[in-house]
């Protein structure tokens, strides 16, 4: 596949609205939001033609849409329950073959991680690809480095055929779910580094990641393999989050019941 392919495109889903830390995707780290933090480093990444913010109609999160207008990133504004529709028509405005899905919650994610998904998924002809599952399968990357990658024509069927209130509020489910139903190519990581949190969605991971900025002077050009030196070099830091306990990906927006 060609670089920069403006069909490719990465769609980050963002609201202000979250039970352990509400608007963290716009919390400073180094005196930027950590959400234009996360798409400098998405725009990195050799196989991604556009960035794009999905968030949502409602009226909190139209500090989210005026953070775009004012560092010039492309936005689209849909459900802010049923995101599995936000993303079809997010992708669908942006002339998206392919769909790199990504949440707004990463500002340390590595474009490597995400370009070696992207090429993964075209070698493969796979239907779905992903460097992280829920169980039953093994995490093998770091929790803030979750890269899914699918075309138009699979995420409108999805769209079309998902009925389960956590297909549609976590968009991917329907894709492996049920074995054979798609050609789903899963991409592991070695050494297993699913030990880290590198995602922000507490005071204690928000900690983290400005110290992680902070030690390499507030640029957005670090690679995973710097973090991982770093929090081995400093237990200390990677103990700031190590008590927090990731939500499962069964969990409902409450605002579903």
């Amino acid at each position: 596949m060609p670089a920069r392919d403006s069909s490719v495109v990465a769609i980050i889903q963002a609201r202000m609205g979250s039970s352990r830390l509400p608007g963290k995707v716009l919390k400073e780290v180094c005196g930027k939001p950590m959400l234009v933090r996360q798409v400098t480093r998405v725009r990195r990444a050799s196989t991604i033609g556009q960035v794009v913010v999905a968030t949502t109609s409602d009226p909190e999160d139209n500090c989210i849409a005026e953070m775009c207008r004012k560092f010039g990133i492309p936005y689209f504004r849909g459900s802010p329950l049923d995101v599995l529709d936000r993303y079809y028509r997010t992708a669908g405005l942006f002339g998206a073959e392919t769909i790199v899905r990504l949440t707004g919650d990463c500002p340390v994610i590595d474009p490597r991680l995400i370009d070696r998904t992207v090429h993964s998924f075209f070698e493969h002809k796979a239907d779905f690809a992903a460097n992280r599952l829920p169980p039953p399968f093994k995490r093998t990357t770091p929790i803030g480095m979750d890269t899914e990658v699918v075309s138009f024509d699979n995420l409108a069927r999805a769209w079309c055929e998902a009925e389960q209130k956590h297909e549609r509020e976590h968009v991917m489910p329907y894709f492996y779910q049920q074995e054979g139903r798609f050609k789903v190519v899963l991409l592991d990581h070695e050494p297993d580094l699913s030990h880290y949190r590198l995602t922000v969605d507490t005071p204690e991971d928000l900690a983290l990641i400005q110290q992680i900025y902070e030690h390499f002077e507030c640029t957005d050009e670090f690679s995973l393999d710097e973090i991982i030196s770093l929090l081995e070099q400093r237990p200390d830091l990677a103990a700031l989050n190590a008590e927090v306990v990731q939500k499962d990906f069964l969990d409902k927006d409450t605002r579903f019941q």
